[in-house]
């Protein structure tokens, strides 16, 4: 076994909350002077700029494992990761379809670029990806598992677009095995949190949208292999 620090949840400037400094090769150089041998690009209801952050790490000794922070219609956000970026990018175009279509205003939410690995704008996404999709929190994993992926609901101690706080509870018919925290000791709070801390693996992830908050607080999980392959197998272990 081997000992792997990650940062599973990291947004770029693609994400309206996401900083403008949260450019593809900013997000891979800060994660490698953290000291992390994984993180994951999961940008809100779309991954259009992984592939730029991936190509950003090819140089570096980091794995970018390609992922979406998917809002389901509850409103309760899920980290997704997929094995490879093509995958990813099939499973976002399916949730781009299915996210409610709601135009961005850049003046209050934020931009929504995207960049090359030399941070060059290409592009830019009209719809507010910060905005719920159709699909429900009930078939998610299915979904997931349709592109080989795993996912999890993230943060689920947060007061807001979170499991606990929307619907309150957490059940296996909903089919996760993992749970992201935040702080723990928040989770602590809750009346189900012994359960929950005895039924669920826990992963601790920054969802950084500034710089200084990759890997702010180290955490490692022990891995077979220090690929994409070996990381998922973890989850699904």
């Amino acid at each position: 076994m081997e000992k792997i620090y990650y940062d599973l949840h990291i947004h770029t400037c693609l994400s309206p909350c996401g900083s403008d400094d949260m450019t593809p090769p900013n997000i891979a150089n800060m994660a490698y002077i953290n000291g992390l041998g994984v993180i994951a690009i999961t940008d809100h209801n779309s991954c259009r700029n992984v592939g730029a952050v991936i190509t950003a790490a090819k140089d570096l000794p980091l794995i970018v494992i390609a992922g979406i922070e998917l809002c389901t219609v509850e409103e309760v956000h899920i980290v997704c990761l997929f094995p490879t970026l093509d995958q990813c990018v099939m499973a976002g175009e399916e949730v781009e379809r299915h996210l409610i279509p709601v135009a961005n205003d850049p003046k209050i939410f934020g931009e929504q670029w995207i960049m090359d690995e030399t941070e060059q704008i290409t592009g830019t996404v009209s719809s507010l990806l910060i905005n719920a999709t159709t699909l429900s929190i009930d078939n998610v994993v299915a979904f997931v598992e349709k592109y080989d992926g795993i996912c999890y609901p993230a943060h689920v101690e947060k007061p807001s677009y979170s499991v606990l706080a929307n619907l309150g509870f957490l059940t296996p018919e909903m089919g996760f095995t993992t749970i992201e925290v935040k702080n723990l000791t928040e989770l602590e709070k809750h009346p189900f949190a012994k359960k929950m801390i005895a039924d669920y693996r826990i992963v601790t992830s920054s969802d950084a949208h500034y710089l200084q908050d990759i890997g702010a607080d180290k955490r490692f999980i022990m891995v077979t292999e220090k690929s994409v392959t070996g990381i998922l197998d973890y989850f699904r272990s």
